[in-house]
């Protein structure tokens, strides 16, 4: 195996997971650059990142710019690095960046591009009812994730996979993908597939008030959403109670018979609880 000077640019939990495959492979970063500690908890302490502290245990040089600024550029430089590495970074990196390294600027996009370009790809598959989705490595340009197709990999979707189910799927298969073909990049062995723009689609970044339902909608699509929303920020639904307003967590849910069927609940302010019991007493005691 060759030895690769590269750089890794991540932040989430997500982007350390992939680290540690690229690591089991034998694949170690030179450099890691992440984003700045966040203030966090009641007493707002600074909390470094996942990829952070993943950096920290391997004694690896982590940087942490507020900006990319020339001033980081120029000391990104200093570091010749092979290629770069992305895998949910958070911020638009500059083309002088991404041009640096000789091989230039590889991403793990969770998607079959061009489709689901943006913040929220395994979500957008989940929303759509999709029955496949799949990995896409491309080439980083200075267009969002419209760079060419160096790899690909297409999974099912089973009906029952939740957004944790997805991610932990794509995860495995994203950094296994990648440590396969990172040899033919440095041997420029590769084969790189242009995106049809005309078939590009686009996902923006899920808020809070997107897991909104009507509890008596379109069962589909509120079963869609449950999946898409599992976790953060989860699907809820709002009973009027004494003039106000209650919002109602659903926690757990299946799809039956062509019907959403709400099994598990948090009424705000309150414990977790059957929904069948909730329903049946129509109470917050």
């Amino acid at each position: 195996m060759k030895k690769i000077n590269f750089a890794y640019w991540g932040t989430p939990e997500i982007s350390s997971q992939t680290l540690d495959i690229l690591f089991k492979h034998g694949y170690v970063p030179t450099i890691i650059i992440t984003s700045p500690d966040q203030r966090s908890g009641r007493g707002l302490h600074l909390v470094p990142t996942p990829v952070s502290l993943w950096a920290q245990s391997h004694n690896i040089k982590c940087f942490k710019p507020e900006k990319i600024t020339k001033e980081f550029i120029d000391e990104f430089k200093k570091f010749d690095t092979h290629l770069s590495i992305v895998v949910a970074y958070g911020k638009i990196l500059p083309t002088e960046i991404i041009q640096t390294p000789k091989f230039g600027t590889i991403n793990i996009h969770y998607s079959l591009l061009p489709k689901y370009r943006g913040a929220s790809p395994l979500e957008s598959a989940l929303l759509s009812g999709d029955t496949i989705t799949g990995v896409s490595i491309q080439q980083m340009v200075f267009k969002l994730d419209s760079g060419p197709i160096l790899a690909e990999k297409v999974i099912p979707i089973d009906i029952n996979d939740t957004k944790d189910d997805l991610r932990k799927k794509l995860i495995e298969i994203g950094g296994n993908t990648l440590c396969d073909i990172l040899p033919n990049i440095i041997d420029s062995n590769l084969s790189p597939k242009i995106q049809k723009e005309e078939d590009a689609s686009f996902c923006t970044k899920i808020k809070k008030e997107d897991g909104l339902i009507d509890p008596n909608g379109d069962p589909k699509i509120n079963y869609n959403k449950y999946r898409a929303f599992f976790g953060w920020p989860g699907v809820y639904f709002f009973i009027k109670k004494n003039d106000d307003q209650i919002r109602i967590k659903i926690t757990k849910a299946k799809y039956e018979n062509n019907s959403f069927v709400i099994e598990r609940v948090i009424p705000e302010g309150k414990k977790e609880t059957n929904y069948i019991d909730f329903s049946k007493s129509n109470t917050l005691k």
